[in-house]
């Protein structure tokens, strides 16, 4: 295979296709997480009636545990927000907790714990969720150790952090490698032409007490190799200069795709037109704090959106959980999922979805049924289809 470093645009779509598979063979919680359109599936096969529907709020789509994490907001407070956004939607808030439970519960059975810390995750599930209705969820003193971690790794780091992690120098340039590709003329112009626009001088001047006036120049861009079940789309990393002289700063920009929503909506509600738009009015409403650092452009009649990546801007990574972890993560990522959800109710629209979550509890569980049969059966379609895919993958089959 030609090199990434000099790898063509044209090559780009069978490499990123070849990525995609290795990345969810990993395990079956990769697989959770990259497999977004086996869960849209399930969810439109369910008979109406079978799971509560909430009141018709912005959802995230593809609410699993990777997807949530320590957000930088435009003053710099930070906080633990919802941070992706493709597959907003105004729909069942039910999804979103489904979603969140699934790749919970995928991530202790791969972390080898007993069977039945599935049921006790829904449990701290519902539990979390219910509080932030309340409006006393748990506080960053109640999460588990490795979301107080990356909290803390969160507030504490600097550009020069961020530059060596996803640029692997500092220098003004985006080297090409394993990550960062290179881009065609036609590219190049166009995204240089997009931070010339209005919106976008000004989203790079408008963080870290930069000048309004501030000059400001496209010092390199790359397309970048990131994500999984979002590969294929479009995505470019962007250098820009800030300002001049010693008062120079440097932004890294994030430019995304964004393509229709595969997750199911609910019909008669108005969304704005746009894809981009879309995604940006959903964050806002989910997580103020990234939401107000986004933009819609356009690039090459694509619908793109663009935000500058911060420091503070991290993932929570749940790859190996003990019992007692499970429990603080289930609860506490739920809970953000909660007031992301509660600050779109008034309290009577909260009241009355509590409640209506607490429909067909089980004497032995304290869960409600709905949620532990959808997550079981969830967990069986994509252990089966992850197994299936790794054996596609073994074989060198076409996937």
């Amino acid at each position: 295979m030609t090199s990434k470093k000099s790898l063509r645009p044209t090559e780009r779509l069978s490499a990123l296709r070849t990525q995609q598979t290795l990345k969810m063979a990993r395990s079956a919680h990769a697989y959770v997480r990259g497999s977004t359109g086996k869960f849209y599936e399930w969810l439109e096969a369910q008979k109406r009636g079978t799971l509560p529907e909430g009141p018709p709020i912005w959802i995230c789509g593809d609410c699993h545990a990777g997807n949530l994490g320590p957000v930088a907001a435009a003053d710099g407070r930070v906080a633990i927000q919802i941070r992706d956004f493709d597959q907003t939607v105004i729909g069942n808030p039910a999804h979103d907790i489904i979603r969140l439970a699934l790749s919970l519960a995928t991530a202790s059975r791969g972390s080898d714990l007993p069977g039945v810390t599935a049921a006790h995750i829904m449990e701290q599930v519902i539990e979390g969720y219910r509080a932030a209705l309340r409006q006393d969820a748990d506080a960053i003193d109640d999460a588990p150790k490795s979301v107080q971690l990356v909290m803390k790794k969160s507030v504490a780091r600097s550009w020069k952090q961020l530059a060596n992690e996803r640029l692997a120098n500092q220098k003004p340039t985006i080297p090409l490698g394993s990550k960062f590709w290179a881009l065609s003329k036609r590219e190049r112009t166009a995204i240089a032409a997009l931070f010339r626009t209005p919106p976008l001088r000004h989203l790079a001047t408008s963080l870290r007490s930069r000048d309004d006036d501030a000059h400001v120049e496209m010092l390199d861009a790359a397309y970048w190799m990131k994500g999984c079940s979002s590969l294929g789309l479009l995505r470019f990393a962007v250098l820009l200069g800030v300002g001049s002289g010693k008062k120079r700063d440097q932004a890294l920009m994030d430019v995304k795709e964004a393509v229709a929503a595969a997750a199911p909506h609910y019909r008669g509600t108005v969304v704005p037109k746009g894809h981009a738009e879309r995604v940006v009015e959903g964050a806002i409403h989910l997580s103020p704090h990234l939401g107000k650092r986004m933009v819609a452009g356009k690039l090459e009649r694509r619908s793109v959106f663009i935000r500058e990546l911060l420091p503070q801007d991290l993932k929570i990574e749940i790859e190996q959980l003990t019992i007692a972890d499970a429990m603080k993560a289930a609860s506490f990522l739920a809970g953000v999922v909660g007031k992301a959800h509660a600050r779109q109710m008034d309290a009577a629209t909260r009241k009355r979805w509590s409640s209506e979550l607490e429909r067909h509890r089980s004497k032995t569980l304290d869960a409600p049924s709905w949620l532990w049969s959808s997550v079981v059966s969830l967990i069986g379609s994509h252990e089966v289809a992850y197994l299936e895919h790794c054996r596609r993958f073994a074989t060198q089959a076409p996937a």
